[in-house]
Protein backbone atom coordinates (compact mmCIF):
# COMPACT_ATOMS: atom_id res chain seq x y z
CA UNK A 1 0.00 0.00 0.00
CA UNK A 2 2.94 2.35 0.63
CA UNK A 3 4.01 2.57 -3.07
CA UNK A 4 0.41 3.28 -4.07
CA UNK A 5 0.19 6.03 -1.45
CA UNK A 6 3.47 7.59 -2.61
CA UNK A 7 2.23 7.48 -6.20
CA UNK A 8 -0.99 9.21 -5.18
CA UNK A 9 0.94 11.93 -3.35
CA UNK A 10 3.16 12.46 -6.40
CA UNK A 11 0.10 12.87 -8.64
CA UNK A 12 -1.31 15.49 -6.26
CA UNK A 13 1.84 17.56 -6.78
CA UNK A 14 2.62 16.85 -10.45
CA UNK A 15 -0.87 17.35 -11.91
CA UNK A 16 -1.48 20.89 -10.56
CA UNK A 17 2.03 21.93 -11.60
CA UNK A 18 1.49 20.53 -15.10
CA UNK A 19 -1.84 22.33 -15.48
CA UNK A 20 -0.30 25.57 -14.17
CA UNK A 21 2.62 25.32 -16.61
CA UNK A 22 0.22 24.67 -19.49
CA UNK A 23 -1.85 27.74 -18.61
CA UNK A 24 1.26 29.95 -18.40
CA UNK A 25 2.52 28.63 -21.73
CA UNK A 26 -0.87 29.25 -23.39
CA UNK A 27 -0.97 32.76 -21.92
CA UNK A 28 2.55 33.54 -23.20
CA UNK A 29 1.76 32.15 -26.65
CA UNK A 30 -1.54 34.01 -26.97
CA UNK A 31 0.07 37.35 -26.11
CA UNK A 32 2.84 36.92 -28.69
CA UNK A 33 0.67 35.43 -31.46
CA UNK A 34 -2.10 38.04 -31.18
CA UNK A 35 0.27 40.92 -30.45
CA UNK A 36 -1.55 42.06 -27.33
CA UNK A 37 0.08 45.25 -26.00
CA UNK A 38 1.51 45.06 -22.43
CA UNK A 39 -0.75 47.83 -21.13
CA UNK A 40 -3.73 45.53 -21.83
CA UNK A 41 -2.32 42.09 -20.98
CA UNK A 42 1.39 41.61 -20.30
CA UNK A 43 3.04 38.27 -21.02
CA UNK A 44 4.20 36.16 -18.05
CA UNK A 45 7.82 36.69 -19.12
CA UNK A 46 7.34 40.47 -18.95
CA UNK A 47 5.71 40.16 -15.53
CA UNK A 48 8.72 38.16 -14.33
CA UNK A 49 11.14 40.77 -15.71
CA UNK A 50 9.15 43.55 -14.05
CA UNK A 51 9.19 41.70 -10.73
CA UNK A 52 12.97 41.40 -10.91
CA UNK A 53 13.45 45.04 -11.95
CA UNK A 54 11.07 46.44 -9.30
CA UNK A 55 11.95 43.89 -6.61
CA UNK A 56 13.23 46.38 -3.97
CA UNK A 57 9.98 48.36 -4.15
CA UNK A 58 7.75 45.28 -4.29
CA UNK A 59 9.66 43.51 -1.51
CA UNK A 60 9.23 46.46 0.86
CA UNK A 61 5.50 46.57 0.06
CA UNK A 62 5.22 42.80 0.54
CA UNK A 63 6.80 43.04 3.99
CA UNK A 64 4.33 45.78 4.96
CA UNK A 65 1.31 43.73 3.86
CA UNK A 66 2.66 40.54 5.44
CA UNK A 67 3.35 42.29 8.73
CA UNK A 68 -0.20 43.66 8.84
CA UNK A 69 -1.68 40.26 7.92
CA UNK A 70 0.23 38.34 10.58
CA UNK A 71 -0.42 40.95 13.26
CA UNK A 72 -4.14 40.95 12.47
CA UNK A 73 -4.21 37.15 12.55
CA UNK A 74 -2.38 37.06 15.89
CA UNK A 75 -4.79 39.57 17.42
CA UNK A 76 -7.73 37.58 16.04
CA UNK A 77 -6.41 34.39 17.64
CA UNK A 78 -5.86 36.02 21.02
CA UNK A 79 -9.18 37.85 21.01
CA UNK A 80 -11.22 35.07 19.42
CA UNK A 81 -9.95 32.29 21.66
CA UNK A 82 -10.16 34.46 24.78
CA UNK A 83 -13.73 35.53 24.07
CA UNK A 84 -14.74 31.98 23.10
CA UNK A 85 -13.51 30.72 26.47
CA UNK A 86 -15.47 33.41 28.31
CA UNK A 87 -18.61 32.69 26.31
CA UNK A 88 -18.31 28.97 26.95
CA UNK A 89 -18.02 29.53 30.71
CA UNK A 90 -21.02 31.85 31.06
CA UNK A 91 -24.36 31.89 29.25
CA UNK A 92 -24.94 35.48 30.40
CA UNK A 93 -21.72 36.67 28.74
CA UNK A 94 -22.55 34.67 25.61
CA UNK A 95 -26.01 36.21 25.24
CA UNK A 96 -24.60 39.68 25.95
CA UNK A 97 -21.55 39.79 23.65
CA UNK A 98 -22.00 37.24 20.87
CA UNK A 99 -24.56 39.35 18.91
CA UNK A 100 -21.99 42.16 18.65
CA UNK A 101 -19.47 39.73 17.17
CA UNK A 102 -22.07 38.67 14.60
CA UNK A 103 -22.70 42.32 13.69
CA UNK A 104 -18.98 42.86 13.08
CA UNK A 105 -18.87 39.76 10.89
CA UNK A 106 -21.87 40.53 8.67
CA UNK A 107 -20.89 44.17 8.08
CA UNK A 108 -18.72 44.33 4.90
CA UNK A 109 -15.19 45.42 5.70
CA UNK A 110 -15.11 47.54 2.53
CA UNK A 111 -17.78 49.72 4.14
CA UNK A 112 -15.94 49.97 7.46
CA UNK A 113 -12.45 50.69 6.08
CA UNK A 114 -13.10 54.35 5.05
CA UNK A 115 -14.53 55.13 8.50
CA UNK A 116 -11.56 53.55 10.25
CA UNK A 117 -9.19 55.56 8.08
CA UNK A 118 -10.97 58.73 9.20
CA UNK A 119 -10.86 58.05 12.94
CA UNK A 120 -7.58 56.11 13.23
CA UNK A 121 -4.00 56.44 11.99
CA UNK A 122 -3.50 54.68 8.69
CA UNK A 123 -1.44 51.73 9.99
CA UNK A 124 -3.84 51.17 12.90
CA UNK A 125 -6.86 51.30 10.60
CA UNK A 126 -5.36 48.75 8.19
CA UNK A 127 -4.52 46.47 11.13
CA UNK A 128 -8.05 46.85 12.49
CA UNK A 129 -9.54 45.75 9.15
CA UNK A 130 -7.31 42.67 9.05
CA UNK A 131 -8.35 41.84 12.62
CA UNK A 132 -12.07 42.39 12.03
CA UNK A 133 -12.44 39.89 9.21
CA UNK A 134 -10.22 37.25 10.88
CA UNK A 135 -11.75 37.52 14.35
CA UNK A 136 -15.14 35.87 13.83
CA UNK A 137 -13.98 32.57 12.22
CA UNK A 138 -11.63 31.97 15.16
CA UNK A 139 -14.35 32.87 17.66
CA UNK A 140 -17.16 30.84 16.10
CA UNK A 141 -15.08 27.73 15.37
CA UNK A 142 -13.48 27.73 18.81
CA UNK A 143 -16.90 28.10 20.45
CA UNK A 144 -18.23 25.26 18.31
CA UNK A 145 -15.39 23.03 19.43
CA UNK A 146 -15.75 23.94 23.10
CA UNK A 147 -19.49 23.26 23.01
CA UNK A 148 -19.31 20.02 20.99
CA UNK A 149 -17.96 17.76 23.71
CA UNK A 150 -20.02 14.59 24.18
CA UNK A 151 -22.39 14.95 27.13
CA UNK A 152 -21.56 11.42 28.25
CA UNK A 153 -17.89 12.34 28.46
CA UNK A 154 -18.75 15.47 30.43
CA UNK A 155 -20.79 13.46 32.91
CA UNK A 156 -18.05 10.87 33.21
CA UNK A 157 -15.48 13.61 33.73
CA UNK A 158 -17.59 15.16 36.48
CA UNK A 159 -18.05 11.77 38.09
CA UNK A 160 -14.37 10.79 38.21
CA UNK A 161 -12.31 13.94 37.79
CA UNK A 162 -14.28 17.06 38.66
CA UNK A 163 -17.18 16.34 41.01
CA UNK A 164 -19.82 19.01 41.24
CA UNK A 165 -19.79 21.21 44.34
CA UNK A 166 -22.64 22.97 46.05
CA UNK A 167 -20.78 26.29 46.19
CA UNK A 168 -20.53 28.67 43.23
CA UNK A 169 -16.74 28.72 43.54
CA UNK A 170 -16.61 24.94 43.43
CA UNK A 171 -18.78 24.78 40.34
CA UNK A 172 -16.60 27.40 38.65
CA UNK A 173 -13.45 25.41 39.45
CA UNK A 174 -15.11 22.31 38.03
CA UNK A 175 -15.87 24.19 34.82
CA UNK A 176 -12.25 25.34 34.57
CA UNK A 177 -10.99 21.78 35.01
CA UNK A 178 -13.41 20.51 32.38
CA UNK A 179 -12.33 23.35 30.10
CA UNK A 180 -8.63 22.55 30.40
CA UNK A 181 -8.65 18.78 30.44
CA UNK A 182 -11.66 17.94 28.25
CA UNK A 183 -12.96 20.88 26.21
CA UNK A 184 -9.55 22.24 25.21
CA UNK A 185 -8.29 19.14 23.34
CA UNK A 186 -11.75 18.54 21.88
CA UNK A 187 -11.87 22.10 20.51
CA UNK A 188 -8.41 21.97 18.89
CA UNK A 189 -9.54 20.63 15.45
CA UNK A 190 -12.32 23.21 15.19
CA UNK A 191 -9.95 26.00 16.26
CA UNK A 192 -7.39 25.00 13.63
CA UNK A 193 -10.11 24.94 10.97
CA UNK A 194 -11.10 28.47 11.95
CA UNK A 195 -7.44 29.49 11.94
CA UNK A 196 -7.01 28.34 8.33
CA UNK A 197 -10.04 30.40 7.32
CA UNK A 198 -8.88 33.41 9.32
CA UNK A 199 -5.44 33.34 7.69
CA UNK A 200 -6.84 34.06 4.24
CA UNK A 201 -9.39 36.54 5.55
CA UNK A 202 -6.75 38.55 7.41
CA UNK A 203 -4.88 39.01 4.13
CA UNK A 204 -8.13 40.07 2.44
CA UNK A 205 -8.84 42.59 5.20
CA UNK A 206 -5.36 44.05 4.93
CA UNK A 207 -5.66 44.36 1.13
CA UNK A 208 -9.08 46.03 1.34
CA UNK A 209 -7.86 48.58 3.87
CA UNK A 210 -4.69 49.26 1.86
CA UNK A 211 -6.79 49.84 -1.26
CA UNK A 212 -9.01 52.27 0.64
CA UNK A 213 -5.92 54.09 1.86
CA UNK A 214 -4.40 53.97 -1.62
CA UNK A 215 -7.50 55.60 -3.10
CA UNK A 216 -6.85 58.48 -0.75
CA UNK A 217 -3.23 58.72 -1.91
CA UNK A 218 -1.60 57.06 1.10
CA UNK A 219 -0.17 53.64 1.81
CA UNK A 220 2.83 51.43 1.17
CA UNK A 221 1.57 47.84 0.93
CA UNK A 222 1.11 45.65 -2.10
CA UNK A 223 -2.50 46.73 -2.55
CA UNK A 224 -1.32 50.35 -2.67
CA UNK A 225 1.18 49.36 -5.39
CA UNK A 226 -1.70 47.85 -7.36
CA UNK A 227 -3.70 51.09 -7.13
CA UNK A 228 -0.62 53.15 -8.01
CA UNK A 229 0.21 50.95 -11.01
CA UNK A 230 -3.38 51.19 -12.21
CA UNK A 231 -3.29 54.99 -12.15
CA UNK A 232 0.05 55.03 -13.99
CA UNK A 233 -1.00 52.30 -16.47
CA UNK A 234 1.99 50.24 -15.34
CA UNK A 235 0.11 46.99 -15.88
CA UNK A 236 3.17 44.68 -15.67
CA UNK A 237 3.92 45.97 -12.16
CA UNK A 238 0.24 45.59 -11.26
CA UNK A 239 0.36 41.92 -12.27
CA UNK A 240 3.67 41.45 -10.44
CA UNK A 241 2.14 42.79 -7.22
CA UNK A 242 -0.92 40.59 -7.75
CA UNK A 243 1.32 37.52 -8.17
CA UNK A 244 3.08 38.34 -4.90
CA UNK A 245 -0.27 38.71 -3.13
CA UNK A 246 -1.41 35.33 -4.45
CA UNK A 247 1.89 33.74 -3.42
CA UNK A 248 1.52 35.25 0.06
CA UNK A 249 -1.97 33.80 0.43
CA UNK A 250 -0.83 30.38 -0.77
CA UNK A 251 2.17 30.40 1.56
CA UNK A 252 0.00 31.39 4.52
CA UNK A 253 -2.51 28.64 3.75
CA UNK A 254 0.21 25.99 3.39
CA UNK A 255 1.83 27.07 6.67
CA UNK A 256 -1.46 26.81 8.57
CA UNK A 257 -2.32 23.50 6.88
CA UNK A 258 1.07 22.15 7.94
CA UNK A 259 0.44 23.31 11.51
CA UNK A 260 -2.93 21.56 11.42
CA UNK A 261 -1.32 18.33 10.20
CA UNK A 262 1.47 18.40 12.78
CA UNK A 263 -0.89 18.94 15.72
CA UNK A 264 -3.58 16.45 14.64
CA UNK A 265 -1.82 13.75 12.64
CA UNK A 266 -1.42 11.30 15.53
CA UNK A 267 -4.95 11.28 16.91
CA UNK A 268 -7.61 13.06 14.85
CA UNK A 269 -9.36 11.48 11.87
CA UNK A 270 -9.13 14.62 9.71
CA UNK A 271 -5.32 14.41 9.65
CA UNK A 272 -4.74 10.64 9.73
CA UNK A 273 -3.56 9.37 6.30
CA UNK A 274 -6.14 7.20 4.57
CA UNK A 275 -5.51 4.36 2.19
CA UNK A 276 -6.42 5.21 -1.44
Amino acid sequence: MAPIRRQGNSLKIVLPLAVFAAVIAAWEGAVHVKGIPPYILPAPSLIAKTMVADWPLLWASLLTTLETTLAGLALAVVGGVGLAVLLSLSRIIEHSLYPFAVVLQVTPVIAIAPLLLIYMPQDVAVLACAWLVAFFPVLSNTMLGLQSVDRNLMELFQLYGAPASQSALGRFRARLKALWYLRRPAALPAFLAGLRIAGGLSLIGAVVAEMAAGSAGAGSGLAYRIIESQYRLNIPRLFAALVLLAATGIGLFLALATLNHVLLRRWHESAVPRDP
